[in-house]
C-alpha cells in the first residue's frame, strides 16, 4: 500500500508538475484527455465496486436519499462522465488567448493574454463525478489539481483519481498533474485551505458549512461556489399548466442539486386551479410543504412555515411557500432569503419579467424556465467546478474560461520612461 502523503507534500508535487503541464500544447492536452477517457471506461468495474462501498456506508449512516443520489454511480453515469471528456476536448483552449492589444502614448504595444493558474485545489462533498470534472477542466486549462473530497465518497474518489492518473501515464505524461488527498480529516481540509505558495486557486463545492469554513479559514485565493436556496415566483398571470411543469421539474428532477427549487413564491391572486395542480405534484412525490399563513389552507397537507424555513436549502422533497401581493414583494422576499444562486419568474407580463430581471441580484435569473438549467453543460460551457455566487473574477458556472488568469505582454522599440 502506498503511503498517505501529507497535504503539503501533495502541494509540492503538484507545483513541480504544474511547470511541466503548462508547456503542453492543445493537441498534447487533448491526447491526454482522450487517454483518460479510455482508462475511465476500462476501470469502470473498480470504480463501481468502490462506489458500492460508499453507498453501503451512506445507508448505514442514514444518509438522506438526496445525498445518496449525489453519491451514486452507475453505468449510465460513468458513460455520461466519459462523454463529458469528449466535450472538454472539443472546447477551445482557454490558455494563450490574446484578449486585447493596444498601443499606448509612448508607442508600446500592450497586450493581455490568458495564462494557467498553476495549481488549482477543490474541496467537495458527496459527488464523485466532481473528481473527474475538476481534473479534466483543470488539465485543459493547463493547471495541476489537488482533489479533496469528503469521507462519504472517498473510495469512489480514489478509484476515479487512480483511473485519471493511469490515463495520464498511458499518454506519456506525468500522472502527478492530478493529486488526491486521501486523508479526510478536518485537519487536512484546513491545511489545504492555507497552503500558500502551492495553491493558486481554491474552490469549495458542497454544503453551506463547508463553504463557510473555506471562506473563513482560507489563506489562498477562493472562488465561493454557492449554496442554492433557489426561488421560483409565480405571477398572477402565469400560464398555470406550464408553471406547474416548471415547478415539478425544478423541484423533483434531481433533489440533491444546488439548482433545484427550494422556495416557491406565489402571487396572492393565483386561481385555485394552480393549487389543485400543485397539490397533485405534492402528493405524487410526497413532498413536505412549509407554507406561510396565507397559503397553508390551499394545500391538502402542509406544515406552517417558520422564519428559518424560507432560508433553507432542503436538498430533499421539501420546499417553502411565501405569498406576496405583487412582483415587488416577491423581489423583496427573494433579496432577503436568496443565496444569490438562481431565481425564476413565471409570467406572461413583459413588464414584470423585466422588473424581476433587473431587481433580483443572483448569478442566474430566469424568465419562464426551470432553475435546473443553471449548469455549465446546459449553458454550452461544458462541465464546471461549481456555481459562483460571488462577484469577483467569476460568477455563475465556473468553467474553462474562469480557470485561467492573464498577464500583460508589452512590445517595445527601445522606449524608456521620461
Amino acid at each position: 500500500m502506498e503511503p498517505i502523503l501529507s497535504v503539503k507534500e501533495l502541494g509540492k508535487i503538484a507545483k513541480e508538475a504544474s511547470y511541466k503541464l503548462k508547456k503542453l500544447n492543445t493537441a498534447e492536452k487533448n491526447k491526454m484527455l482522450a487517454s483518460i477517457k479510455e482508462s475511465l471506461l476500462s476501470e469502470r468495474k473498480k470504480i463501481l465496486e468502490a462506489n458500492e462501498i460508499d453507498i453501503k456506508k451512506g445507508r448505514e449512516n442514514n444518509m438522506p436519499e438526496g445525498l445518496i443520489d449525489r453519491l451514486l454511480l452507475n453505468e449510465g453515469r460513468i458513460e455520461a462522465m466519459a462523454k463529458s471528456i469528449d466535450e472538454v476536448i472539443d472546447f477551445k483552449d482557454p490558455v494563450g488567448r490574446v484578449l486585447s492589444m493596444e498601443e499606448n502614448y509612448a508607442g508600446l504595444l500592450i497586450g493581455k493574454k490568458t495564462v494557467p493558474m498553476g495549481v488549482i485545489a477543490i474541496i467537495y462533498e458527496s459527488r464523485p463525478n466532481v473528481t473527474l470534472d475538476a481534473a479534466i477542466l483543470s488539465l485543459k486549462a493547463s493547471s495541476a489539481i489537488i482533489l479533496r473530497g469528503g469521507k462519504e465518497s472517498i473510495n469512489s474518489n480514489i478509484a476515479i483519481a487512480d483511473a485519471i492518473r493511469l490515463g495520464i501515464k498511458n499518454a506519456g505524461y506525468d500522472e502527478n498533474f492530478v493529486q488526491i488527498v486521501k486523508d479526510t480529516s478536518r485537519e487536512s481540509s484546513k491545511e489545504l485551505m492555507q497552503l500558500k505558495g502551492y495553491v493558486d486557486l481554491l474552490l469549495p463545492r458542497g454544503s453551506a458549512s463547508l463553504i463557510n469554513s473555506v471562506v473563513e479559514n482560507a489563506k489562498v485565493p477562493v472562488i465561493e461556489t454557492g449554496v442554492g436556496n433557489c426561488h421560483i415566483y409565480v405571477d398572477q398571470d402565469a400560464d398555470i399548466e406550464n408553471a406547474i411543469k416548471i415547478i415539478e421539474n425544478a423541484k423533483t428532477q434531481r433533489i440533491g442539486v444546488c439548482n433545484a427549487m427550494e422556495s416557491l413564491v406565489v402571487n396572492e391572486n393565483l386561481e385555485d386551479k394552480f393549487y389543485d395542480l400543485l397539490n397533485e405534484v405534492v402528493e405524487k412525490y410526497k413532498i413536505k410543504v412549509h407554507a406561510d399563513e396565507k397559503s397553508l389552507p390551499k394545500f391538502k397537507k402542509a406544515v406552517p412555515a417558520t422564519e428559518d424555513d424560507f432560508g433553507r436549502e432542503y436538498l430533499d422533497y421539501e420546499f417553502s411557500v411565501k405569498t406576496v401581493k405583487d412582483v415587488d414583494q416577491a423581489i423583496d422576499h427573494i433579496t432577503r432569503y436568496s443565496t444569490g444562486h438562481s431565481e425564476a419568474i413565471l409570467t406572461k407580463s413583459y413588464e414584470r419579467a423585466m422588473k424581476f430581471l433587473e431587481g433580483v441580484d443572483s448569478a442566474c435569473v430566469y424568465v419562464n424556465a426551470s432553475t435546473r438549467f443553471t449548469d455549465g453543460g446546459e449553458f454550452g460551457k461544458g462541465a464546471e467546478l461549481g456555481i459562483s455566487t460571488q462577484k469577483l473574477h467569476a460568477r455563475g458556472p465556473v468553467g474553462l474560461d474562469e480557470l485561467v488568469s492573464y498577464k500583460y505582454i508589452i512590445f517595445g522599440h527601445g522606449e524608456f520612461r521620461k
